[in-house]
């Protein structure tokens, strides 16, 4: 019908002499803006919809197979959660390359003491646990081994070395396996001294100056296997000491006394056995961590690494204790360290060559050393840290027979005490 309508409407407006396309353009132009005015429409509510969505921060999600999906809503940056990320190394253990002493027990023989071994006390033999050959600690009190080398050597731990053994936890509730690595120095002064639990690690490691330790503990019973094999590592270069259980590091000691030798103890109770196995120790190893060291001065240097600052640069008028100017350039910068420690107390000691007798040299040594003292005192130092002690010429450095060796012999030692 509509049809008709519209074909009887064009005829008629035909044979009324009317512009049929101009008419036609006419309809066209309205259908066009009808179709534009839609799609505006529909942008239009598709943009506000977004934004409404936006402001409340929830994302409408649909699928075209299920029309009852709730929305769900989208955290904001407001909602999220942060989490702390942080960040370390633990792992850092480098083997030496040159092996000094190894023992993986392999061919010794069962219930024999270890060949490559000297004892100190008490007893061991060899014996197997959980397939490893291995040296057996028996009952009674603390058992101590150390490496037998040729000569009774006392002195083979280089600058730069590792040390490495297996050991057996045992699982018994009412006792606690320990072991202990101990470093001794040639000289028979205070060790150094690692305990090894099977809940807690110990330690009391010796200072450069031979006075003070560093000494602390730690819990290992989330790294130890019960009832099984564990690893104990060791690394020591020239100062820095480090100590791993499991390849984890427990011990870091930038500034640790260097050691001669080793001894291996346990200390148990009856019914209590332990083994080691695998000892190894060779030269080599990680670097040195240099703190800051292109920023350090001669003096922060020598105290990290050895405890002491030695100097021949404080010069005296000879055969007395009057400072020269040019020494004031060596006492400021050992002030400036002294002042950025202000708690490190010092021993200032003054020695002199052997030319003139000891009733001379030593008092004036003594004098010497003062005098320093009160240069430092001079520049901000606080004088109750300092001690000043003469040497005279009792403790040389070099040959006193040379102008060099005497140059070298008259100095001034600072000791971190």
């Amino acid at each position: 019908m509509k049809r008709i309508v519209i074909s009887l409407t064009l005829l008629a407006i035909v044979a009324t002499g009317v512009n049929a396309q101009s008419f036609l353009n006419r309809l066209r132009d309205r259908a066009v803006n009808a179709v534009t005015n839609t799609i505006e429409n529909k942008v239009e509510n598709a943009a506000q919809e977004a934004t409404e969505e936006a402001l409340s921060g929830k994302k409408s999600k649909k699928n075209n197979d299920s029309d009852d999906e709730e929305a769900y809503e989208e955290e904001t940056p407001s909602k999220q959660k942060k989490t702390a990320k942080g960040e370390e190394v633990k792992s850092d253990f480098v083997a030496g390359t040159t092996v000094i002493f190894q023992d993986d027990l392999a061919r010794e023989k069962m219930g024999e003491f270890p060949s490559k071994w000297d004892l100190i006390e008490n007893n061991v033999e060899v014996a197997r646990m959980n397939g490893k050959m291995a040296i057996k600690f028996e009952h009674g009190s603390s058992t101590e081994i150390t490496p037998l080398l040729e000569n009774d050597n006392k002195k083979y731990l280089p600058e730069v070395y590792s040390l490495e053994f297996d050991f057996f936890v045992t699982g018994k509730e009412d006792h606690t396996s320990v072991y202990k690595l101990v470093l001794h120095p040639a000289d028979g002064g205070d060790d150094s001294d690692v305990f090894i639990g099977r809940e807690n690690l110990n330690w009391r490691i010796m200072k450069p100056n031979g006075n003070d330790v560093v000494d602390g503990n730690a819990s290992i019973e989330d790294m130890i296997e019960v009832n099984d094999w564990n690893h104990f590592a060791l690394s020591f270069n020239k100062r820095a000491l480090k100590v791993y259980i499991n390849d984890k590091r427990f011990i870091n000691i930038p500034n640790a006394k260097a050691m001669d030798w080793f001894s291996v103890c346990t200390e148990f109770w009856e019914d209590h056995i332990d083994y080691i196995t695998n000892i190894r120790l060779a030269k080599g190893g990680g670097e040195l961590y240099e703190r800051d060291a292109q920023t350090m001065t001669a003096v922060e240097k020598a105290i990290a690494e050895t405890g002491k600052f030695v100097t021949n640069n404080i010069l005296f008028e000879t055969g007395k204790a009057t400072l020269k100017p040019e020494s004031m350039a060596e006492i400021q910068k050992v002030a400036d360290y002294m002042k950025k420690n202000p708690t490190a107390r010092f021993e200032v000691q003054g020695h002199t060559d052997n030319q003139g007798s000891d009733a001379t040299n030593d008092p004036l040594s003594q004098q010497r050393a003062e005098a320093v003292v009160k240069a430092l005192a001079g520049l901000g130092v606080d004088d109750f840290n300092l001690k000043a002690v003469g040497k005279g010429s009792h403790e040389p450095v070099a040959d006193n027979k040379t102008d060099a060796g005497r140059a070298k012999n008259r100095r001034v030692e600072f000791i971190k005490r």
